[in-house]
């Protein structure tokens, strides 16, 4: 197990350029198997869990070379499908929440999918209906084998239909759209998610021959195409990692420039830190944050009622930033509701912010309302365990701010999602150190 030991207590600054978007990689990986044809595929991050997948498709049979930094090719033209059945994947996929995603674009291509009933991050349940009720309403027949939790779904041929999805799951919704553009006929998918990584996903798969109309909207129509071929594409910056920057400079009052950000696919995360006291500066595809040397005050509903801050499906804001705002929120000006409404373990960490001296009422698994300190007070250092990739790069924001030094363990949950991060950090002034 892995650690950090990071003195607190310093200024960063300088430029730090966010990584490929973990959570588009995981969808454009998984689409590579729809073609038998080269894809190519750039800003791909470096980070656990995507390894962790470009190793699930090697040992499938996909030829992959590594072009550079970031960029691969993919060449799926002799799948190996006993893999699907065999130990090493059972055990493989097993350890990556996002080899779920693999099932769709074997079952459209293939005709069958099989998976382990994924792990990954600690943050509540997480269940998987969405995703098999689609292939169900595709023509699938699905199995389960509840000693060894084994999914799988087989058919023939899949038949487009219409569906409601009983929500918005994105990697639901990707999973449906791959196995959707291979079948017969046209699929229509209402309550679609439609975050700007599906976006991107739909976009590629577009340009592999696919027919998805509707991209950005939460009704997607997809009319089946008999084959796709290889296409090249770019991922987006990862928007979480852009917001836990946001976070750091206001924590630190440092003034930092977070380069090539997508500003256009950034939605309510800038005015969010806004609501925050935060101030950004956009100088064209960046995001200037200037030394919040006196601090940022929260501001209340124009009634003058506590602001509440929820995460919410796209448009709305990403759950996986609440909690690099619960911490930002311990060093603010004012007070602020934090509501976590879609998992309900994510805000369990708020225990390591309490030993740090943060004021914190945890009112229920998905709610807490945070009373700022102004920068009158530091965060004390201490020793903590990161429980999943959020809250890890949340504890260690709080860390680089505390007064002392504090060691975080089990950072490979940090290292599953963000790219090399001491030494980016390290980059911009922080004193962190890896043992």
């Amino acid at each position: 197990m892995g650690t950090f030991i990071i003195e607190g207590g310093h200024q960063l600054h300088g430029e730090i350029t966010p990584q490929g978007a973990k959570n588009e990689a995981l969808q454009i990986l998984c689409a590579v198997l729809l073609t038998p044809e080269t894809v190519t595929i750039h800003n791909i991050p470096d980070i656990l869990d995507v390894n962790k997948l470009i190793a699930i498709l090697e040992d499938l049979g996909v030829k992959i070379q590594k072009k550079g930094k970031g960029s691969y090719t993919f060449k799926a033209d002799d799948v190996n499908l006993d893999y699907l059945q065999s130990e090493a994947y059972k055990k493989d996929g097993r350890g990556l929440r996002g080899s779920i995603m693999l099932v769709g674009p074997m079952l459209g291509r293939f005709g069958q999918g099989f998976i382990p009933k994924p792990g990954g991050d600690k943050i509540g349940r997480r269940r998987l209906d969405t995703h098999f009720e689609g292939f169900v309403n595709l023509g699938a027949k699905f199995r389960y084998n509840r000693e060894e939790h084994f999914f799988g779904v087989e058919a023939n041929k899949l038949k487009g239909t219409y569906m409601l999805l009983d929500e918005a799951s994105v990697t639901g919704t990707a999973n449906i759209v791959m196995a959707a553009v291979l079948a017969e006929g046209t699929t229509t998918i209402y309550n679609a998610a439609c975050e700007p990584y599906l976006q991107q996903l739909c976009k590629m798969l577009n340009k592999m021959g696919a027919r998805i109309s509707g991209i950005g909207s939460n009704l997607l129509t997809i009319e089946g195409v008999e084959s796709l071929g290889g296409t090249e594409h770019r991922m987006l910056p990862d928007m979480i990692e852009i917001g836990s920057w946001i976070g750091l400079a206001a924590m630190t009052q440092s003034e930092l420039t977070i380069k090539n950000v997508s500003w256009e696919n950034l939605g309510l995360i800038p005015s969010v830190f806004g609501k925050l006291g935060i101030r950004l500066k956009q100088k064209g595809d960046d995001i200037h944050i200037p030394a919040h040397s006196k601090g940022y005050e929260i501001q209340n509903f124009i009634d003058g009622s506590i602001l509440t801050i929820a995460d919410a499906p796209w448009p709305g804001l990403t759950p996986d930033l609440l909690s690099i705002i619960l911490v930002v929120a311990t060093q603010a000006r004012g007070e602020v509701l934090i509501h976590q409404k879609m998992f309900e373990s994510r805000l369990f960490f708020v225990d390591k912010l309490l030993d740090m001296g943060a004021k914190i009422i945890l009112c229920d698994p998905h709610r807490a309302t945070v009373i700022g300190h102004d920068f009158k007070s530091s965060l004390k250092a201490t020793t903590m365990v990161s429980p999943d990739i959020r809250a890890g790069v949340s504890l260690l924001i709080a860390a680089l701010s505390a007064k002392g030094t504090s060691t975080i363990h089990n950072i490979e949950q940090i290292d599953r999602g963000y790219e090399a991060i001491d030494t980016r950090l390290k980059a911009i002034g922080a004193h962190i150190t890896r043992v």
